[in-house]
């Protein structure tokens, strides 16, 4: 890797360049690659499984047969990091049960600072300067609202601080490759290559700093699309049409792509990057050799820190292999800070923007760069341990009829339960804890109606990750809000389900035609994770 890789624009945005398709692995004959690249977990002190501990764990993540009570240990989503639920918006903003004193100190440290607004330079706090000078937010909290899930502009008088738009443009034919796609080249990977904008970059910042110019006002149409459901009932789907409006430095490219993004949940990301990336990959099925329609396939993405490429775990596409780098990435693209894994002190500013590259930066002092190593990884271990809290009403026959129907409309081939995690020597917080977070982190084709048709990496402009359901029930407390999905459209949990299509419309469409009161169970039971 060159200099110029480490301090230059391109690199805090590579997310749209970096993960790669694995449809092949071995049997197909696509891989040139060792298939136990992928496999590899890097980012973790791992100690080997014994054979005795392989069998125990495949018979606890074994697909649940018996609903007319919980499963062992369903109550504790996180393991024995699992916290009580807490009856007000806190209840996402915890730190992990089975955290020692001293690390309780290092995560309200971490909280500090993903909580601190954030200043323009030059200013006399050295260690709060370098906003911007374009920015989505001044804060990690202000995009991550109590720990918790954005939310799109509910109206004129709305901004939109806890979501944006991504935006790429095609790749020229012939240009220059970067390292991850010269190795998804060599797996087949045919998924169309994207580049960022050469004017707005690759991500749409609001706000700017004195003297700067914002890049754009998000603005978003909305329409209502009615759906019958069985039993007389019906819903209503709000299908947004997002655009770019207030552009501050001219129109976009040719063929643009937008892909609006409201922040997730931050609850169990430490767990979620403790799963052995081979028991993810266990999961996929690119080819869908076992004919149920369902086609999981993993991304690969460069990891910066590691030099190579690893399993993508995080972000709507699975973009970023550890949390290290998805904050990293975060404070470069959301609030123009720069971190020793993306130093440009820039942020986004292409060289297109001069006066933003050329405006005062806050990365001339002690620090370094603008977060420093230390800062870094306090903001990473806070992410990492922010806890899952307990299950609700998880004996309700209610909620365990709606699980029975979950599992049988085939909910679960995308949603996966349960995994253990790998035994770890520096993480015992993570190490070896049955989990329940429903997800595979593979990509699916999510159909139509959800595409925002820009492909990233891997991921083509229908694919999404499979998002973690744990905690899901809890987001009307914690946010004051019920909106799900990417981009928040969906206001309701039983409209998310109504806009799953691609690989999941045949469960869906079980959704739409069972008896009202299955439907009512399946909603419940989600309410109860």
């Amino acid at each position: 890797m060159t200099p110029s890789d480490r301090t230059g624009l391109t690199r805090p945005f590579r997310t749209t360049l970096v993960a790669g398709l694995l449809t092949g692995l071995s049997a197909s004959g696509l891989w040139a690659a060792d298939p136990a690249e992928l496999a590899a977990d890097p980012h973790l002190s791992v100690v080997p499984r014994t054979k005795d501990e392989a069998k125990r764990i495949a018979g606890v993540t074994a697909p649940a047969t018996d609903f007319s009570e919980p499963e062992p240990f369903e109550g504790n989503p996180a393991g024995a990091a699992t916290v009580r639920v807490l009856p007000d918006s806190n209840a996402f903003s915890q730190f992990s049960a089975n955290l020692s004193f001293e690390q309780e100190l290092e995560f309200k440290v971490g909280n500090g600072l993903f909580r601190k607004l954030w200043v323009s330079s030059p200013s006399s706090t050295l260690a709060s300067d370098g906003l911007g000078p374009l920015y989505n937010a001044r804060s990690c909290q202000r995009c991550h609202l109590k720990d918790g899930r954005g939310h799109p502009p509910e109206g004129p008088e709305d901004d939109a601080t806890s979501m944006f738009l991504r935006i790429s443009v095609p790749a020229p034919e012939g240009g220059e490759m970067s390292e991850i796609e010269a190795f998804l080249l060599s797996i087949g990977d045919e998924t169309p290559r994207t580049r960022p904008d050469p004017v707005y970059g690759g991500q749409l910042q609001d706000f700017a700093t004195p003297g700067q110019t914002a890049e754009y006002r998000l603005g978003v149409a909305w329409e209502e699309v009615p759906v019958t459901l069985s039993g007389g009932e019906t819903a209503s789907l709000r299908s947004p049409t997002w655009r770019a409006d207030d552009l501050g430095h001219g129109p976009l490219a040719e063929g643009v792509m937008l892909s609006p993004r409201v922040a997730p949940q931050m609850i169990g990301l430490g767990l979620l990057e403790a799963i052995p990336a081979a028991d993810i990959l266990a999961h996929a099925d690119p080819a869908d050799r076992d004919g149920d329609g369902i086609s999981g396939r993993p991304q690969a993405v460069w990891s910066f820190d590691h030099e190579r490429p690893m399993l993508g775990r995080f972000g709507w596409k699975a973009g970023a292999p550890t949390i290290r780098e998805q904050s990293a990435a975060a404070f470069a693209g959301d609030i123009g800070i720069s971190t020793p894994v993306f130093e440009a002190p820039w942020g986004d500013c292409t060289e297109a923007e001069a006066a933003c590259r050329a405006g005062p930066h806050g990365d001339g002092d002690e620090r370094g760069t603008e977060v420093d190593a230390e800062g870094l990884d306090l903001v990473t271990f806070y992410s990492r341990n922010l806890a899952v809290p307990a299950r609700r009403d998880m004996d309700d026959p209610e909620v365990l009829r709606g699980k029975q129907v979950f599992h049988d409309t085939g909910c679960t081939a995308c949603h996966t339960p349960k995994f253990v995690t790998a035994r770890l020597e520096d993480r015992p917080e993570q190490s070896f804890q049955l989990i329940w977070p429903y997800t595979d982190l593979l990509l699916h084709d999510m159909g139509e109606g959800l595409a925002d048709n820009r492909p990233e990496g891997a991921a083509s402009g229908r694919e999404w990750r499979t998002a973690p359901l744990w905690g899901i029930g809890l987001t009307p407390q914690v946010n004051g809000h019920s909106y799900y999905l990417h981009d928040g459209r969906a206001r309701s949990l039983l409209e998310a389900v109504l806009w799953h299509g691609g690989e999941a419309q045949p469960a869906r469409d079980r959704v739409v035609e069972m008896p009202p009161e299955d439907r009512a169970a399946l909603v419940k039971f989600l309410e109860s994770l």
